[in-house]
């Protein structure tokens, strides 16, 4: 025998008819655009290929602006030190060396203060000293180039000069190997001069990041950590560091960009010499920015001309190589967080 169907009673029914007739009720909604999708697709898309054609045309352009100077040095060009305009014999050593070595020396100087500043806004300064100190930072990053050029060489370059440079030489210069980088007349110009510069031009982007990606560090990990005994540093070693080890890279790399690009603050402290006889630091010496920036204006058609292009070529190569070895670190990084958790 079948059993019987279970009484659902009179408002049971009643319920079910109602959610019945809401359903065939119309809603007043209208359907969804396709073609405003697609619009919106293919605009986006426009301006991703637009990158893409800018990079392309940068890159096209360049190449072939310094094509003369490519067929006629070859790599020769790279390792050249000699640079003659009358004679149209040019080589790029000098000014990769210069930008090199200026970059490195702000870096050096810019990453463990960066460091401690954020550090210290996160998690070592006063609540009222915080918002302060975080605007005085973001405005030293306003400052234009030209200004940090102006105040190396009126105010820092004889400060240099006359009691750093001095004292660096009695310190470090007697120490072998190293100490060649610190000797020589102390003129108070040079690679030295314009990498303290730049380090301090660059601290604000760098410790504007840091200090961000500190910040982004869950509160309840490191109130965990300081519960367990830990102290200031070991927190930021063991976990904050870990945690925001990419955005401390990123941070660092934004920095080394903006050191390898600077012109104004570079011309008017690294000497503008193209003679590399020497090691030392207290040199004057040139960079590929300040080359660019100084005859460029007076280069006329030719070999000269195309010369200068190839060091902007040189420095656009530079910087996709740093941006390209920095993007395989973090990919590098993140798959050692991913085979570790």
């Amino acid at each position: 025998m079948v059993a019987d169907a279970p009484d659902l009673g009179p408002g049971i029914l009643h319920a079910v008819a109602v959610g019945e007739r809401i359903k065939k009720r119309p809603t007043g909604r209208k359907k969804p655009s396709i073609i405003g999708d697609l619009v919106f697709f293919n605009v986006t898309r426009v301006f991703a290929a637009l990158v893409l054609l800018m990079l392309g045309g940068i890159i096209v352009s360049l190449v072939y602006g310094a094509w003369p100077a490519i067929e006629r040095f070859g790599i020769a060009f790279l390792v050249r030190s000699e640079w003659n305009p009358p004679a149209e014999r040019f080589g790029a050593l000098i000014p990769i060396y210069g930008t090199l070595v200026t970059s490195a020396i702000a870096l050096l100087i810019a990453v463990p203060v960066s460091f401690g500043i954020a550090l210290f806004l996160t998690e070592l300064s006063p609540v009222w000293l915080r918002r302060p100190l975080g605007i005085a930072i973001e405005l030293l990053a306003g400052i234009p180039s030209i200004v940090y050029g102006m105040w190396g060489l009126l105010v820092f370059t004889p400060i240099m000069s006359q009691y750093v440079q001095p004292i660096m030489t009695g310190v470090l210069g007697p120490i072998p190997i190293v100490g060649a980088l610190f000797r020589g007349p102390p003129i108070g110009i040079g690679l030295l001069t314009a990498g303290i510069i730049l380090g301090i031009m660059v601290i604000p982007f760098i410790a504007s990041v840091m200090r961000d990606v500190f910040e982004v560090t869950p509160r309840l990990i490191k109130e965990s950590a300081y519960g367990l005994g830990a102290t200031t540093w070991e927190v930021v070693w063991r976990i904050v560091l870990p945690y925001t080890r990419v955005g401390v890279i990123g941070g660092i790399i934004l920095g080394l960009g903006r050191a390898l690009g600077e012109t104004m603050a570079v011309t008017f402290l690294i000497g503008n010499n193209n003679v590399l006889d020497t090691i030392t630091l207290y040199a004057p010496g040139n960079s590929i920015t300040s080359a660019l920036a100084n005859e460029f204006a007076e280069a006329g058609e030719g070999v000269y001309n195309a010369a200068l292009v190839e060091l902007g070529l040189i420095l656009f190569f530079i910087t996709f190589v740093v941006l390209a070895l920095s993007k395989f670190l973090l990919l590098r990084l993140g798959r050692q967080e991913g085979t570790t958790t």
